[in-house]
């Protein structure tokens, strides 16, 4: 794929303050009246089992390891109620690739929660579906289906990292690759799931695969319409396997990137900071390079913080951090649909 040129020379080459105003420009203009939104849930990783060996991934660990688990259906229970006990929404369940778990495991799974503690449901990744298929001798959208038919709510971004072939091979050979984690997304779009989209970048790719990723989430967007938000960090390098030598990106490389993708992406709406991996006030100069959103509070978090990067907020501290950067704090739903009341009423 060809990246164009005069988008990656504005890239390379303009100015981080003139990037940064073009991309405060389309932020304004598809989000009038400066709301910044945020959502209140939790990130429950039911299993740290993992065949796919990412070089990049401090939280895994492989089949009969000391250290790893898999929550059983009360544990994940008692973490749900926790979270709505402090307002949370949804939770996100992602886990590894775990070769043991049955998929009936995963459908009783949806199905107890939806009973004993309902909640929207945000979870699977691409990677994961693409896992369960091989494993369950599936086409990847009859296990989407079958998900949903459970209580699978929407899709979350995550394993996306650089969607270029020759990322994935130096850095997740045996994850899903490129075309297809785009492939399942677009299939979950056509079975009516909204899905947030991300990119980890500082694995090793150039700034023109950056660009290619970003025009590859714009093309399926464009047919489907079905990506809410899009979200980018960088790599955190310490304690993964392969990874640990490589140095972090720094706060300009991310507000640059940011932009680019608030310009990129014309199509999707809405941009997430992310505050959990560049800390507070990088994630509130990011609401002036493009993003509307300042992301999650996240009640839990085990994949970034295994690799040491540990930020936490509270509810207060969140809607203070967003006030002080000259926005209006909303609380939101999954698909940006706003919560009213008396509190967070505009």
């Amino acid at each position: 794929m060809s990246v164009t040129r005069d988008i990656l020379d504005f890239y390379t080459n303009a100015p981080l303050l003139e990037l940064g105003a073009e991309a405060d420009r389309i932020r304004a203009e598809k989000h009038p009246g400066d709301v910044v939104t945020y959502i209140i849930d939790r990130n429950i990783n039911y299993t740290n089992v993992c065949v796919a060996d990412c070089g990049f991934c401090a939280f895994y660990r492989r089949p009969k390891d000391n250290e790893g688990y898999t929550l059983s259906f009360e544990q994940i229970g008692a973490k749900i109620d926790e979270a709505k006990a402090l307002g949370a929404v949804q939770i996100l369940i992602q886990g590894g690739h775990n070769p043991y778990i049955p998929f009936d495991w995963y459908l009783d799974l949806m199905r107890y929660i939806k009973r004993n503690h309902p909640i929207h449901i945000h979870g699977f990744s691409p990677s994961e579906v693409d896992f369960f298929a091989k494993l369950f001798r599936m086409e990847a959208r009859d296990v989407i289906r079958e998900l949903v038919r459970a209580g699978l709510d929407s899709i979350p971004g995550g394993g996306g990292e650089i969607l270029v072939q020759r990322v994935r091979d130096m850095v997740a050979k045996k994850k899903a690759g490129a075309d297809r984690w785009l492939e399942i997304m677009e299939t979950a779009h056509q079975e009516g799931l909204r899905t947030s989209v991300t990119m980890m970048y500082g694995i090793g790719e150039t700034l023109a695969e950056r660009l290619e990723h970003l025009e590859r989430v714009r093309e399926v967007q464009s047919r489907t319409g079905g990506f809410t938000a899009f979200i980018c960090w960088p790599l955190q390098p310490e304690n993964t396997p392969q990874m640990s030598h490589m140095r972090k990106t720094d706060a300009v490389d991310y507000l640059r990137t940011v932009a680019i993708s608030r310009i990129v992406l014309d199509n999707v709406p809405n941009l997430q900071s992310s505050w959990v991996t560049m800390g507070m006030k990088i994630g509130q100069i990011a609401l002036r390079f493009g993003c509307n959103d300042f992301g999650s509070l996240m009640i839990e978090e085990n994949v970034v913080s295994a690799a040491n990067t540990t930020h936490r907020t509270t509810t207060q501290e969140m809607e203070r951090l967003i006030l002080d950067a000259g926005f209006t704090p909303r609380r939101r739903r999954q698909d940006y649909s706003m919560i009213e009341d008396a509190a967070h009423a505009a």
